[in-house]
């Protein structure tokens, strides 16, 4: 063995020269190649890529042309290596995306304990906490999936190329919730998944920004636990209450997406009739009474008794049931007016002209029997 020899053009060729090879023959364990010279050029087999190769065509075909390394000068044949050539155009290429911060894409090659092998050209290693932004449990799912990753660290001479999948994923995440938090405006109808509860409310993912459903505005009626009215999971359409750009919150409202407890109140509590309610708040100028579940009207301190009283206190208290008779309703500002004088002044009323019915009733049965008794002495 020579540390280097001359082909027929009188060209030196040294362990560590680069030349051009063109495929000639693919056999089981090695390639041989035209390199230009009288000599052949041989590639063994574990020279052709860092991966594990079984059959030479799995890397090349006849006629290929491609730039290798001499790793050895023999008197008959120049050893050659494009495993070499290929990892050195991979570390430079590697160096400048890992300079410019730019994002690659890795095949996963092999699944071990502590995360993940990949090919990026040379052998690269993703951590099992670079993964994903969450915790995997199992990551055997992953092997023979391409990602993309973000260098973290390279260094060439000890051949090690740490990666990231997370990297890439939270930057696209704050790009998202960048774009989300630009353009959403108070007043807009959204769609989102709900990420997580609260004592207090849920968080609902918008795309990459999560916004705050309020326990409060959940439903028009009281709620004592989020989880009765929505779980995890599960896609809602909500309402844009609130917009804070500076703090990146945003209120949201699923309540505002139904009819209220006053849409249509008109024709639920009619002007005039005579409806059943319990007694809510007493208030100094009267009575909140609510005559539909969520819905209060007023009986001012004047309609609730005939009798002059200085307070509602002293004829009624919260949670009496009461009959009331709607005086007004005005379903735009949300008020009723009613009065439970007017429903005593009806009873009375009612029972004066059923008196009278009844004593006209029996005066004329009393001049009936007396015109028969006179009729009888006859």
């Amino acid at each position: 063995m020579s540390e280097g020899h001359e082909n027929m053009n009188e060209k030196v060729i040294n362990v560590g020269d680069e030349v051009q090879a063109t495929v000639v023959k693919l056999e089981e364990k090695q390639v041989v190649v035209d390199i230009g010279g009288k000599y052949d050029g041989i590639i063994p087999i574990s020279e052709l890529s860092h991966l594990h190769v079984d059959h030479t065509s799995e890397v090349l075909s006849e006629g290929d042309v491609f730039n290798a390394i001499v790793i050895k000068v023999e008197e008959e044949a120049i050893i050659l290596s494009k495993k070499a050539k290929d990892q050195q155009l991979a570390w430079d290429d590697l160096l400048e995306k890992y300079e410019k911060e730019e994002t690659i894409e890795a095949e996963v090659t092999e699944v071990v304990d502590a995360g993940l092998i990949v090919n990026v050209g040379v052998r690269g290693f993703i951590p099992a906490s670079h993964v994903e932004t969450y915790y995997v449990d199992d990551l055997s799912n992953y092997k023979g999936k391409t990602l993309s990753v973000k260098i973290i660290e390279i260094d060439q001479e000890r051949n090690r190329v740490i990666l990231s999948h997370r990297a890439v994923t939270e930057l696209e995440q704050e790009k998202r919730r960048q774009q989300v938090i630009q353009q959403i405006e108070p007043g807009d109808i959204v769609e989102g998944v709900v990420q997580r509860i609260a004592s207090f409310g849920v968080f609902v993912d918008l795309g990459g920004l999560d916004g705050l459903i309020h326990i409060s505005q959940l439903s028009h009626d009281h709620v004592d636990k989020a989880e009765d009215v929505v779980e995890v999971g599960q896609q809602v359409k909500v309402k844009v209450i609130t917009v804070d750009r500076d703090t990146e919150r945003i209120g949201l409202s699923i309540k505002e997406m139904q009819p209220g407890p006053w849409a249509g109140i008109k024709d639920k509590v009619q002007v005039g009739s005579i409806v059943e309610g319990t007694v809510k708040r007493l208030v100094n100028f009267g009575a909140f009474v609510e005559v539909q579940p969520q819905v209060e009207g007023l009986v001012h301190v004047s309609e609730i008794s005939k009798e002059h009283i200085g307070s509602p206190q002293e004829v009624l208290k919260v949670g009496q049931k009461v009959q009331v008779k709607v005086l007004d309703v005005n379903e735009k500002e949300k008020r009723i007016s009613l009065s439970i004088k007017e429903v005593e002044e009806a009873k009375e009323h009612a029972e004066v002209e059923k008196y009278q019915k009844d004593d006209d009733h029996s005066f004329q049965l009393g001049d009936l029997i007396g015109d028969q008794l006179k009729d009888f002495n006859k």
